[in-house]
């Protein structure tokens, strides 16, 4: 899979694409990562990106062409727009677009994009109901998402018991050693071998961990039944 991303903050993305998963599966030729300056398109002198807002208003607006003519270098990507406005992204999300051989992330900056530009992207997407100074960290959470998914990333089938996954509850609590730490102790059905009161009690727990954290999932899987 290959995800391009088109920032003004190249910088960003080095340690992104030098550590853990990420590096490993460019490494092995699962992945391709490739950082877009779409300063470099600006035809404006110094190379500026951004203009005063039509209408009046604070801050400065990314433009039009110089992102349009980033996106003419990647015309077989799908093309994904960055901003609070978008809709949310989700895991469901992360398996749609995983199956798209190439993608193209778009990060904003300053108070936001011309809204032209949403006429050259496929969709619009949001990380969450929050305002980040710019797209970088989206841009990341989504490509880290999305690529875990890609065959050959990860261990098959290490994915399908996590959170959202499946029937889309949260993942039941989990353990490791020592079995008793300050008094507090491993539940004694994960140490009893017994596969059968093990699978009952992960799925039991995942559903009160769900309905504990996340009761909007619960009753969305009501309504949807």
């Amino acid at each position: 899979m290959k995800i391009n991303i088109l920032t003004l903050f190249p910088e960003y993305f080095e340690t992104f694409k030098n550590q853990s998963i990420i590096a490993k599966a460019i490494k092995l030729g699962h992945l391709e990562i490739n950082i877009i300056n779409f300063r470099n398109f600006s035809k404006e002198k110094h190379q500026k990106v951004d203009d005063t807002v039509y209408g009046g208003g604070d801050g400065m607006l990314l433009q039009v062409e110089p992102i349009d003519l980033a996106l003419q270098t990647v015309p077989n990507s799908h093309k994904i727009l960055l901003s609070p406005q978008g809709s949310r992204f989700n895991q469901s999300k992360a398996h749609e677009l995983s199956k798209f051989p190439e993608i193209t992330l778009i990060c904003g900056h300053y108070e936001g994009f011309d809204e032209r530009i949403l006429n050259f992207v496929d969709e619009e997407l949001s990380i969450g109901d929050f305002v980040l100074t710019g797209g970088e960290i989206p841009a990341m959470t989504i490509a880290e998402s999305v690529a875990r998914l890609t065959p050959g990333v990860l261990k098959k089938g290490s994915h399908e018991n996590e959170s959202f996954e499946g029937d889309g509850l949260l993942d039941y609590p989990q353990y490791t050693k020592p079995a008793e730490y300050k008094g507090l102790k491993v539940p004694e059905v994960l140490l009893s071998g017994n596969h059968a009161l093990i699978e009952k009690w992960r799925k039991e727990n995942a559903y009160l961990k769900t309905l504990k954290n996340r009761k909007d999932i619960i009753e969305r899987k009501k309504n949807e039944n």
